[in-house]
């Protein structure tokens, strides 16, 4: 389950509008390749995953990184 932080878009209140947007673009950018690094993972098969050191449940703490 991830965390929500809150504190992050205080610090950024004066900030000017394009640095707001381009700071949700990288973080939209970077949850759409975790969840594309989830689904190629989650198709492998266990042997698979085992081949390149992770387990099932490691998929998660994997793309999260």
């Amino acid at each position: 389950m991830a965390a929500l932080e809150t504190t992050r878009s205080a610090q950024f209140t004066n900030a000017p509008v394009g640095l707001n947007i381009a700071r949700f673009a990288a973080a939209f950018t970077a949850w759409k390749d975790a969840r594309a690094t989830r689904k190629a993972l989650s198709v492998l098969s266990d042997r698979e995953l085992e081949d390149i050191g992770l387990t099932r449940g490691d998929i998660a703490n994997f793309s999260a990184r």
